[in-house]
């Protein structure tokens, strides 16, 4: 007699040959019970050989189904596995993290115990590279661009979380995911939990480890990525901006905009030159505390971590909102 509830795991993967092995080996090793596990990996077409070990995997183990995701945006991924899921409760896992193997377990103990409309754990970056173990460092410093599920150890409530965990009831009233968006699908949703009276909870011991960028250039092309589609999200819903969502772009447009202003103005100038020291500073002290507390090997390359982090999302912010505004104007002129 099922004494538990059935959850379906999705996995929104893309060439994650390198990975997937790992990633969806632990979701099969899972201490709920295996009867009541249904996993659907969402392949977007990929073209490293992912398909081939999920499809062996599947072979082996019934439980996995690969499904299709043509339009390979995430958001579309957890769509077509929300209408393929059996499961009463729906788990987002990402192709390059390893879930703890009580993972799904400790989401389904904690939608019960909280009654919240989603959950999820921290998320902790694990660096495979001098420079990844630098960006992890960084990713828990509330100085980067930061969420509470990634500087967080306790166990609030959230405006967001990392993958989550849904009652199904809860995704399909809201219509799933904005496919829409090609980044930044999962705070979206959550902005639409929090306004139809939902709550999302950060439970520490919903441990994952999340294997990212390594190379400061990923990072950027990252970041850049996170900004742009911010802006489309708080676009869309103003009420949702924080002020962490605004630093970086705030930033962004002082350096631009003094750099710009600055030989036409004294008094721009000094403003200009002491809000670049105040950065400086700011990046220092964040890099000296973070380097204390993780090991002083990476503290040459924190400040480059920080400040990629910082110029990446404000350019992608101020990117999307320019190309927004042309495209408002033209549409005026027409």
């Amino acid at each position: 007699m099922q004494t538990v509830p059935l959850v379906s795991v999705v996995m929104p993967i893309y060439n994650e040959a390198a990975f997937i092995s790992r990633s969806l080996g632990a979701v099969l090793a899972q201490d709920y019970p295996g009867d009541c596990l249904d996993v659907l990996v969402v392949d977007g077409g990929s073209t490293d050989g992912t398909r081939a070990l999920v499809q062996a995997t599947a072979a082996r183990d019934g439980r996995v189904r690969l499904l299709d995701n043509p339009a390979r945006l995430q958001a579309s991924a957890m769509n077509a596995g929300l209408r393929a899921a059996h499961g009463e409760i729906v788990a987002r896992v990402d192709g390059h993290t390893i879930i703890a193997p009580d993972y799904i377990r400790r989401c389904v103990e904690t939608l019960a115990a909280t009654g919240t409309h989603n959950v999820g754990g921290p998320q902790r970056f694990v660096g495979t590279t001098p420079w990844g173990r630098a960006i992890a460092v960084a990713y828990r410093s509330p100085f980067s661009v930061p969420s509470r599920f990634t500087v967080s150890d306790r166990a609030e409530y959230v405006d967001t979380v990392y993958m989550g965990a849904w009652p199904r009831a809860v995704l399909e009233k809201l219509g799933g995911f904005d496919e829409a968006l090609a980044v930044n699908e999962d705070y979206e949703l959550n902005v639409r939990i929090r306004q139809n009276g939902g709550r999302i909870y950060l439970a520490p011991d919903i441990r994952s480890a999340y294997y990212g960028r390594q190379t400061p250039g990923a990072l950027w092309r990252q970041f850049f990525r996170y900004g742009a589609w911010k802006f489309t999200v708080l676009r869309k819903h103003p009420a949702s901006a924080r002020i962490r969502h605004l630093i970086a772009p705030a930033f962004v447009a002082a350096t631009v905009g003094g750099a710009i202003l600055a030989p036409l103005d004294r008094r721009i100038a000094r403003v200009w030159r002491a809000t670049l020291g105040l950065y400086a500073a700011a990046l220092g002290a964040a890099s000296l505390r973070q380097a204390s507390r993780a090991g002083w090997s990476h503290l040459l390359r924190l400040p480059v971590v920080f400040a990629t982090m910082h110029v990446a999302w404000g350019s992608g912010f101020w990117t999307e909102a320019l190309r927004t505004a042309r495209g408002a104007a033209k549409a005026v002129r027409r």
